[in-house]
Order: C-alpha cells, then structure tokens, then sequence
C-alpha cells in the first residue's frame, strides 16, 4: 500500500506536490472512483486515473554504476553529450542519486526510488561516500587535520570528515588521499582540497555506504540487489 500521491509522483506524471493539487480538485480516479482525500493509500494493483489517463506503478529499479570520465551525471544534456543514464540498459525512468563531476569517475547509484534516493542524499542520514582524490605536492598532517576537522567552502564549514594520505609519489611531486565524507555539496571535494591550497588532478569515488565497486570496470554496472537496497534504507534511517 502506498499513498496515492506518491504513486503518481514516482510515476513521472508530476510532482509530488502538483499530485496533491490534482487530487484536491478532484481530477484523480482509483478504481473509478473520484479521491479528494491527501493520503489516500492504494494497492498495486489499483487503477489510477487523471483526467482519464492512466497511471502505471513502477517497479523500483536499483543500479550501482561506475562512472566514466566525461559522462554527464543527468538525466538529459542540452548539448547532446552522453548521460549516466545512457549507459543503463531499461525502460525506466531512472535518475542518479546525488551528481559527479563530468571528470570524476566512480560509484553512482541510479535509481527510480525517490524515497531512498532522498534518504541517501540528506546529510543528516550521514551516509559515507569514500573517495580517492590525486593531488599536487605532498600534503601534511595539518592540511590532513584541517580536512577532518572542517574547512570552508562557498562561506560554510563543512562537517567532520575523515581523511589519510595513502601514497606520494616524489618523482610526480604527487599524494594520494583518502577523504570520506557524508555531504553532497557542489564540487565539494575539488574545493575542500582548494581551500587548503591543492589541486585535485584526479578524482574518483570509491564506494557509497557499504556499496563499493567491486570488479566494475569503468563504464560498467550492476543491479543493487533486495538485500542491499534494505541495508541502505536501514543504514540511513538508523544513522
């Protein structure tokens, strides 16, 4: 059972606000039936109607994909250039959870779970997203504490993270550094290593919550199984 608003939402009809709108003035059916009352809630197998169109219920679909590097993390581009959701093969209406930068590569779900989608991308759920980010010069324990600790970007401080240097390479003056964090800020990365004077030459986003990449190679994906998709809704409710 689910609320009537809801279903229409996740049908792609219209919002979910807009649905509420509809259903107060009395253009929606189930079953034949007119509905004005919010919060209705109808079974699977109902037949919904909005001003005699019908709606279908959508399964709920779950993928983990490991972006490529110039991929779009949308739905569609204005200019014509390749989107996440061009590299998963369904007839659903899917949407990435959260965005990546068109050169940052990794974990990214995709889904058609607006619920699960919203709960993953709030940060009061602090669900950790574990990236590898290649920067310039060798970077010590004070810019790795100030890191931790918070740093601020676009005038707010970000919230405690946890960050380690995993490699320098002194022939390429290079570090490699873990940053785990569980915000979802505009580039927040890129600038987080900005605000302590390093440029981030290569990013990549190792693992979402428990979900990591396992043996994806770039450009390929996989279904999120039942098991997962529990533990995740379970991981950001439970936070």
């Amino acid at each position: 059972m689910e609320r009537l608003q809801k279903i229409i939402a996740n049908s792609g009809y219209t919002s979910r606000r807009k649905a509420e709108e509809l259903i107060l003035k009395g253009k929606v059916t189930v079953n034949g039936q007119v509905v004005k009352e919010l919060g209705t809630k109808v079974k699977s197998n109902d037949w919904i109607e909005i001003d005699g169109y019908k709606i279908s219920q959508e399964q709920k679909v779950y993928y983990l994909l490991n972006k490529p590097r110039g991929i779009i993390t949308s739905t569609n581009d204005e200019k014509g250039r390749k989107t996440v959701v061009d590299l998963i093969q369904t007839d659903k209406r899917i949407y990435p959870v959260g965005r990546l930068d068109y050169d940052t590569t990794g974990a990214l779900i995709l889904t058609n779970d607006g619920d699960l989608a919203n709960l993953l991308m709030h940060p009061k759920n602090k669900i950790d997203k574990v990236y590898i980010a290649k920067v310039k010069g060798l970077i010590g324990k004070k810019e790795i504490l100030a890191l931790q600790k918070g740093v601020y970007i676009d005038g707010i401080k970000t919230s405690n993270a946890k960050a380690r240097i995993k490699k320098y390479d002194k022939k390429t003056d290079t570090s490699i550094v873990e940053l785990i964090i569980h915000e979802g800020k505009n580039h927040q990365v890129k600038k987080m290593f900005e605000a302590i004077n390093y440029e981030v030459l290569k990013l990549k986003r190792e693992q979402i919550d428990f979900l990591n990449l396992d043996h994806l190679k770039s450009g390929e994906y996989r279904i999120i199984n039942p098991k997962e998709v529990k533990k995740l809704y379970n991981d950001a409710i439970n936070q």
